[in-house]
């Protein structure tokens, strides 16, 4: 379940560190009772960049299958030997 804090709770910067190391996710920051800020550890966000760089790759591997821009793996696999010398 996401946790979110009002933007008050901000002033103890270590507690809100801790949290967000502990969480593993992000933490949504409200300010007059809507939100405003989203914060997260480092780790966190390598993370969702990670996942983000990944799905992206994804979405064009599927476009090419769709568009038909693929190879068999046979072929592949003779390119890499040639190239390799394998």
């Amino acid at each position: 379940m996401p946790q979110i804090i009002p933007i008050r709770d901000l002033k103890n910067t270590s507690e809100i560190s801790d949290r967000c190391r502990a969480a593993q996710e992000p933490i949504f920051i409200t300010k007059n009772g809507y939100g405003d800020m989203v914060i997260m550890s480092l780790e966190t966000y390598e993370k969702q960049m990670r996942l983000l760089d990944v799905y992206s790759k994804l979405a064009v591997a599927q476009e090419q299958v769709k568009t038909g821009e693929v190879i068999s793996a046979d072929a592949s696999l003779k390119g890499l030997r040639e190239r390799y010398g394998l």
